[in-house]
C-alpha cells in the first residue's frame, strides 16, 4: 500500500514547527509585514507559520473556500513578492523585475500550485483561475527548466559532428556489444566516462543486468521478460479499482503529469502508470512512494531514442506502433526494477535508507568542508531540509534531465553507484557551490540556494567534472578515519 512520504519535490518538514493553514488564517489576516530579513531557522519559521502545509489531501482543491482564504493568500503572495524587493541583491533577483511581479499582482490572485504553472500563467490570459495552493508547497518554488534543456541529449541531431576520439569511442562500444560474449567490465569501464547515445540503449540493458552477456540468448530473454510484463499487466491492472489499491492508484494518477508537467510526452500517462502500479504491486514491504515516479523517466527516454530519430521532446508517443510500445514500457519496467532493487530500502516505511545517506551526507560535509558544515550550523540549516529530495530522486530535480542521463551512464558502471557512489556525487554537488552558500547569511537565503541552484545549462562537460570530483571524494574519504581533513 502506500506509504506516507514527505513528496518527492519538497524537503521534509518539522510538525513542530509546523501550523495548519486554514486554522490560522484568522490569525494571518494580522501579520505585518517582516522588517528585516529571518537570520535562523526558528525566526523563518516564525514569520512564515503559515507558509508549509501539511493537509490531508495534495491534490485537494481549494477553490471552494471563503473570500477571506483569497484574500490571504494575496497577502501573502504579496508579502513574498515584497520580501524578494526589499532583498534582490542577496536572491538575485533584478529589482525591477521583482518591481514589477509586485506591481503587476492581481489583487484577487490565488496562490498557484507550482512554479511550472506560474510560467504558464504569464502567457495566459487566465492567470488568476489556476488551481490553487498545493499540499507541502515550500518557500521557494522551483524555476521552470525549458523544454530543451529537460529532454535534448548532447549527441541528439543538431549537435557538431563527431570528434575522431568519439568515433573511436563509438566503434569501441560496437565492437564490444557485437561480441559473442560482451566483456562486463570492460563495457563499464568505457561506459564511465558517458555511453554514445547510438549505443546507450543496449549499454543500458546490459549494465542494468536485463540484458545477458552472451549475444544468442539475448533476443529470446528480451521476448521473454517483454511478456512476462504484460502477463503483470493482465493479472494486476484491473486490481487498481479495488478498494485496498485505490490510494496506491490514486497517489500514482497524481504524480505521473507532475514528474515533467510541461512536456507534452508525460501527458499520455497509461504506460507510467502502469509500470508504477505493477511494481507497487510486487513490492509490497515498499509499495508506491512519491519519487519512484521518477525514476522511470531516464529509461523511457533511452529506449524512446532507440526508435525516434528526431529529439522525443515533444514527439507523440501514438505515431509508434504498439509493438514498439511495448517493448519500450517492458524494459523500462524492468530496469526501473533492477535499480530500486539496490535501494529499496529508500522507500520502506519511514525511509531508513535516505535518513541514513542524509546523514552520512552531513558527516562526510563535516569532514570535507568544516567551514561549510559550520556555516548550516550556525544559521540552523538542517542537511534533510535540501537533502532529502536529493537523496529520494537521485538529484533527477536538480539537474536537466540530460545530465541525469549523463549521470547514470557512469552510476551504472559503477559499483553500487545508485546508493554508495551517489553520495559522493552529492558532497561534490554541495561543495560545487561552497562559495555561493557561504554568501548567503540567513535561513531563508541558504535554503532558497539549495532548492533552486543554477544548473539549468548544465551539459556533460559539467556533469564530467562533478563526476570526477565525486571520484576523487570517494577514493579520499571511503575508508578515511573520521577525524581525517583534508
Amino acid at each position: 500500500s502506500i506509504q506516507p512520504v514527505y513528496g518527492a519535490q519538497h524537503p521534509p518538514l518539522d510538525p513542530r514547527l509546523t501550523k495548519n493553514f486554514i486554522k490560522d488564517r484568522s490569525k494571518a489576516h494580522a501579520l505585518p509585514m517582516k522588517s528585516k530579513k529571518a537570520s535562523s531557522f526558528h525566526e523563518f519559521a516564525r514569520n512564515t507559520s503559515d507558509a508549509w502545509d501539511i493537509g490531508d489531501d495534495e491534490d485537494e482543491d481549494f477553490s471552494s473556500s471563503s473570500s477571506s482564504l483569497q484574500t490571504l493568500n494575496s497577502k501573502v503572495a504579496k508579502a513574498t513578492a515584497a520580501q524578494v524587493l526589499e532583498n534582490h541583491s542577496k536572491l538575485r533577483v533584478k529589482p525591477e523585475r521583482a518591481q514589477a511581479v509586485l506591481s503587476d499582482m492581481p489583487t484577487n490572485c490565488k496562490v498557484i500550485k507550482s512554479s511550472s504553472e506560474a510560467q504558464l500563467s504569464r502567457t495566459s490570459e487566465e492567470a488568476c483561475v489556476r488551481t490553487p495552493l498545493q499540499k507541502q508547497q515550500s518557500l521557494p518554488l522551483r524555476p521552470v527548466i525549458p523544454l530543451v534543456a529537460r529532454i535534448s541529449d548532447q549527441n541528439a541531431s543538431g549537435a557538431p559532428p563527431m570528434t575522431v576520439r568519439e568515433k573511436t569511442r563509438l566503434e569501441k562500444f560496437r565492437q564490444l556489444l557485437s561480441s559473442h560474449n560482451t566483456e562486463l567490465d570492460e563495457l563499464r569501464k568505457c561506459s564511465w566516462p558517458g555511453v554514445p547515445r547510438e549505443v546507450r540503449p543496449v549499454t543500458w540493458r546490459l549494465l542494468s543486468g536485463y540484458l545477458p552477456a552472451n549475444m544468442e540468448r539475448r533476443k529470446l530473454t528480451l521476448q521473454r521478460k517483454r511478456e512476462e510484463y504484460f502477463g503483470f499487466i493482465q493479472q494486476y491492472y484491473d486490481s487498481r479499482n479495488e478498494e485496498h489499491h485505490q490510494d496506491t492508484y490514486r497517489q500514482i494518477h497524481i504524480d505521473i503529469p507532475r514528474t515533467n508537467p510541461l512536456i507534452p510526452l508525460f501527458q499520455q500517462p497509461l504506460i507510467f502508470e502502469r509500470i508504477l502500479f505493477i511494481w507497487a504491486i510486487r513490492h509490497p514491504a515498499s509499495g508506491y512512494v512519491q519519487g519512484i515516479n521518477d525514476l522511470v523517466t531516464p529509461f523511457f527516454v533511452v529506449f524512446l531514442s532507440e526508435y525516434v530519430e528526431e529529439d522525443v521532446e515533444n514527439f507523440d508517443v501514438t505515431n509508434l506502433s504498439q509493438d514498439v510500445l511495448r517493448s519500450i514500457e517492458a524494459d523500462s519496467f524492468w530496469c526501473m526494477s533492477k535499480l530500486l532493487d539496490g535501494i529499496q530500502d529508500n522507500y520502506t516505511f519511514a525511509q531508513p535508507g535516505i535518513q541514513k545517506k542524509v546523514k552520512a551526507l552531513e558527516e562526510l560535509v563535516s569532514r570535507i568542508d568544516e567551514q561549510v558544515h559550520n556555516h548550516f550550523r550556525k544559521y540552523e540549516v538542517e542537511y534533510l531540509q535540501f537533502a532529502f529530495r536529493w537523496m529520494n530522486n537521485l538529484l533527477m530535480r536538480e539537474l536537466p534531465l540530460r545530465c541525469t542521463i549523463r549521470l547514470w551512464d557512469t552510476y551504472q558502471s559503477e559499483p553500487e553507484g545508485f546508493s554508495h557512489f551517489h553520495l559522493y556525487v552529492c558532497a561534490a554537488f554541495l561543495i560545487k557551490w561552497r562559495k555561493e552558500i557561504l554568501d548567503e547569511e540567513d535561513f531563508q537565503g541558504l535554503l532558497m540556494l539549495l532548492q533552486n541552484l543554477p544548473t539549468i545549462h548544465w551539459g556533460n562537460e559539467e556533469i564530467g567534472l562533478l563526476l570526477a570530483e565525486a571520484y576523487r571524494l570517494k577514493y579520499m574519504f571511503a575508508d578515511a578515519p573520521n577525524h581525517y581533513r583534508r
